[in-house]
């Protein structure tokens, strides 16, 4: 009786049929095209480029500072009467401050207004002695002495009673009093009365490079800058929430000083502070009109990328819906785009959705990009 057990193929021959058997699978006739056909063009977010009117900046940060400090100061010793100013207000120059007692200073006023009297008539009698041989020469000459002498001791005793009212040296904002009514000050004494600042106008110390202050002189003798007269340039503040102010004023270049710590170079812009709204001390921003680009090129930065050598390029939607490459000269950022100098034209369908996609060559399908918000109507801050 025959046996119903069948021997197992070898290893190596069940494996060669397994192959045989897959190749065959996917053995397609010449001349089948894949299902579905050729794939269609990659699609791209385009934004369409638009020239407009930029004004190109320069931002230099800074702090302001009164335009004139004067420290009140006593000139005379004595007590303290009175206090003529609220604290914080404004003042005229020559406005009374306070007033020191006066008492001890009229009697001396009055003691050298008798000294002065008694020598002049000793000084006028001996006049009429000397010419009759009266009286030496020599008595003459000293009661002649004696009545310049008390002549000058009368006009300090005059000056000193005239200190004992303490005026303001010039008009401005004046700050709080260290002294009070009955306090003992004199003409010696290390701490001011009070302070006096003048706001209005007002100046702001910019900080910056050497090499920066170099090219705003060359941009400005060029007539890049804005002038506001010989050797000064118009600019515009920037205050610490964002705003502009209202007032324009004027960065001179011929005031520079010089670090010797740091290096660094201090300029120092005049503005009108009719309102008193910047106050010493603020952190600012000024700002410096370099020019104005009547067909500037702004491109989003997302369709900006650098080569291996660190150029800027961009690909573009050209003729025919193909991707054509462009070689950039960047000026600089503004805000979140590019101020293009070369390169770009209005009117270019720049890429800046799908980039990883294509090449260029390639043909795609351009669409609307969403990746780039919309561009303000003002002109942006240049960085």
């Amino acid at each position: 009786m025959p046996s119903l057990f069948v021997r197992p193929a070898s290893p190596l021959l069940s494996a060669f049929v397994l192959t045989a058997l897959l190749l065959g699978g996917c053995e397609q006739k010449p001349g089948n095209a894949a299902p579905g056909g050729e794939a269609p063009p990659p699609k791209v977010g385009v934004v369409t480029l638009k020239a407009q009117p930029f004004a190109q900046t320069t931002e230099l940060p800074g702090r302001t500072s009164a335009y004139r400090i004067a420290e009140v100061r006593p000139q005379v010793d004595g007590i303290l009467l009175k206090r003529l100013f609220d604290e914080g207000s404004e003042v005229k120059a020559g406005q009374q401050l306070y007033q020191i007692d006066p008492a001890l200073y009229e009697t001396a006023l009055k003691s050298a207004e008798a000294a002065l009297k008694s020598s002049e008539a000793l000084a006028k009698r001996y006049a009429g002695l000397v010419k009759e041989r009266a009286v030496s020469p020599q008595d003459y000459d000293q009661a002649q002495a004696n009545f310049l002498r008390d002549q000058a001791a009368l006009e300090s005793a005059q000056i000193n009673l005239r200190y004992t009212r303490v005026l303001a040296p010039i008009s401005g904002r004046i700050g709080r009093s260290v002294a009070s009514e009955g306090a003992l000050v004199n003409n010696s004494q290390p701490a001011p009365l009070a302070v006096i600042q003048q706001l209005d106008p007002i100046y702001v110390d910019l900080t910056q490079s050497s090499k920066d202050i170099l090219r705003l002189r060359k941009e400005l003798a060029a007539g890049h800058l804005q002038q506001a007269g010989e050797n000064a340039a118009k600019v515009k503040l920037k205050l610490e929430d964002g705003s502009l102010y209202a007032h324009e004023g004027r960065l001179e270049f011929s005031e520079v000083s010089v670090d010797t710590g740091t290096g660094s170079v201090t300029l120092r812009a005049v503005f009108a502070n009719p309102d008193h709204l910047l106050l010493p001390g603020m952190f600012v921003h000024a700002q410096l009109v370099e020019g104005l680009q009547q067909q500037a090129i702004l491109v989003p930065q997302q369709g900006v990328t650098r080569d291996a050598s660190g150029t800027p390029t961009a690909l573009v939607v050209g003729e025919g819906d193909k991707v054509e490459l462009r070689k950039l000269e960047a000026a600089r950022t503004v805000g979140n785009r590019w101020l293009i100098n070369s390169g770009l034209n209005e009117g270019d369908r720049l890429i800046t959705e799908g980039l990883q996609f294509v090449r260029p060559g390639m043909q795609v399908t351009p669409a609307e990009a969403t990746n780039v918000a919309q561009q303000n109507s003002q002109n942006p801050s240049a960085n």
